[in-house]
């Protein structure tokens, strides 16, 4: 099962919503990790090291710090972009499909966008 880490303005309502529905999907919140307070890019080499794939709102800088990891051969285990216009169940039911169906292998190196469909 992957691993998420939530950006610091990431949606608690969602984060909440998942683990209701399963406590065994690990979400890390920036802000209570030994980054909270720092920029994109000390965030993205923080869940780098985790092996988190990142949770944000953030489709603007965060996704151009994380192609800059990418092309620069820096690792990333992935970055997931959420609307935040999104309905929260929509969210909460994406991200429980994703952590239950996906491997962290798949996710190196990517970008993704809720909603999938």
């Amino acid at each position: 099962m992957i691993r998420f880490a939530a950006d610091e303005d990431f949606n608690r309502k969602i984060l909440q919503g998942v683990s209701r529905q399963n406590r065994d999907i690990e979400i890390v919140r920036v802000q209570d990790s030994a980054v909270s307070g720092a920029d994109d890019p000390e965030v993205l080499d923080w869940a780098a090291r985790e092996g988190c794939v990142l949770l944000t709102h953030d489709a603007n800088t965060m996704t151009k710090y994380t192609y800059q990891r990418i092309n620069s051969g820096l690792p990333m285990p992935g970055l997931c972009v959420v609307r935040q216009s999104l309905p929260i169940r929509s969210v909460v039911d994406d991200l429980l499909l994703l952590a239950e169906c996906s491997v962290p292998d798949e996710w190196w190196g990517l970008v993704r966008y809720l909603p999938m469909r």
